[in-house]
């Protein structure tokens, strides 16, 4: 095995066991997926370059549909926060949201010995 040069995501790839592409052409498809299925994935490399990863398509759809996930995951807290930050921006265009900062600010700050900080305490 050579040594790979440095690449996007190079530490990733260190774990996969690399097939230099003159090897890829020497085994053909057939020794490419037999060392597939042997190691689980395979770095395809072109002078010590990463430059594809070959693995079982069973392996690539799970992979595709835990980043649909998390993908998911990830919208549906950007929406709740698109909520609340919506209703917080909806309290300020209220006719009287003038009126009631300006009582806010004027009002007199009593902390009885404790600080006061963010909007739940």
């Amino acid at each position: 095995m050579a040594t790979r040069v440095a690449a996007p995501g190079a530490a990733v790839l260190a774990d996969l066991p690399e097939l230099p592409a003159s090897e890829v052409k020497r085994r053909g498809w057939k020794g490419v997926m037999s060392e597939v299925r042997a190691q689980g994935a395979v770095v395809v490399t072109n002078h010590a370059t990463p430059e594809a990863v070959v693995l079982p398509t069973d392996e690539y759809l799970r992979l595709r549909d835990a980043a649909r996930r998390g993908e998911q995951q990830t919208e549906a807290q950007l929406d709740v926060l698109r909520r609340r930050f919506d209703k917080r921006l909806a309290s300020l265009e209220a006719p009287d949201a003038a009126a009631r900062l300006r009582r806010a600010m004027n009002a007199p700050v009593r902390l009885r010995g404790r600080v006061k900080a963010g909007t739940g305490h």
